[in-house]
């Protein structure tokens, strides 16, 4: 049996202040309990979401740089794994870069491909180029994608169902929560997997978010609940669950089969 036990933090971002927001992280991750096996953030949780790009340049890192290497320090002293993504410079380049680190120091990274064209984030971002990566953690396969990823299915696709759970950072408004708690419940159903999405809460020039945080069975059921006292999302499940919903109701058998092709440049 592999049991995982996953906390959202839906935290309130500090705009533009990294310091402000580890220190946060910081303060949640040594109050979490030990049987922890993840922990999410939001996307972008050092920074909040940016247009300035002087303001951008000024903040972006390399994955060695400050954030990522507080959160490796935390994961090992932790005894879990912690997810989200950040402001990463690459060259002359910048992602929304989600991560996956692990106790061991293991980590997985992916650039966002889609850009939210809405508010310019493709004016100021490089979209990645490469399909949501597979991790195998405590006996789960796990991916990433971020937040306006959830939007577009064959992306998402589970093809051959190679991953168990999804891990979604989000900045997404309460202005469109219906649709981001729906297209958690719908790709989690189509792919017969685990979704996790970890919103933002607070405000920012953009709108205002509710914090709203889900984790979502392979039949849409939403199987998470809030701690009132910390205001973490909690959830905890088994490997053999999904396992079984898969095996009585065995879809992927009649899914398409495809070969998915991502252009180096959009």
């Amino acid at each position: 049996m592999h049991r995982l036990k996953i906390a959202i933090f839906p935290m309130k971002i500090a705009w533009a202040d990294p310091a402000e927001n580890l220190r946060n992280v910081e303060k949640v991750a040594n109050a979490l309990s030990p049987d922890i096996d993840i922990l999410v953030l939001p996307e972008l949780f050092s920074t909040g979401f940016l247009q300035d790009i002087q303001v951008i340049s000024t903040l972006a890192e390399p994955i060695s740089g400050a954030t990522i290497t507080r959160i490796k320090e935390l994961s090992r002293s932790r005894g879990f794994a912690i997810a989200g993504s950040f402001l990463c410079r690459v060259g002359e380049k910048i992602f929304n870069r989600s991560f996956f680190i692990e106790p061991s120091g293991e980590e997985t990274f992916y650039d966002k491909r889609h850009l939210f064209s809405l508010s310019m984030e493709h004016k100021v971002f490089a979209s990645g180029d490469k399909q949501p990566p597979v991790v195998r953690y405590r006996g789960w396969n796990i991916s990433l994608i971020v937040c306006y990823d959830l939007r577009f299915p064959v992306w998402c696709r589970n093809n051959r169902q190679s991953y168990d759970l999804m891990l979604v950072p989000a900045n997404w408004p309460s202005s469109r929560g219906y649709a981001w708690k729906h297209l958690l419940i719908g790709r989690a159903i189509e792919n017969q997997a685990v979704y996790v999405g970890a919103n933002r809460g607070g405000s920012d020039d953009f709108g205002d978010y509710d914090g709203l945080s889900f984790v979502v069975n392979g039949l849409g059921k939403i199987v998470s609940t809030t701690d009132s006292l910390t205001g973490l999302v909690v959830a905890e499940f088994e490997r053999d669950e999904l396992a079984k919903i898969r095996e009585k109701l065995p879809f992927g058998n009649d899914a398409d089969d495809f070969v998915l092709e991502c252009a180096s440049n959009r």
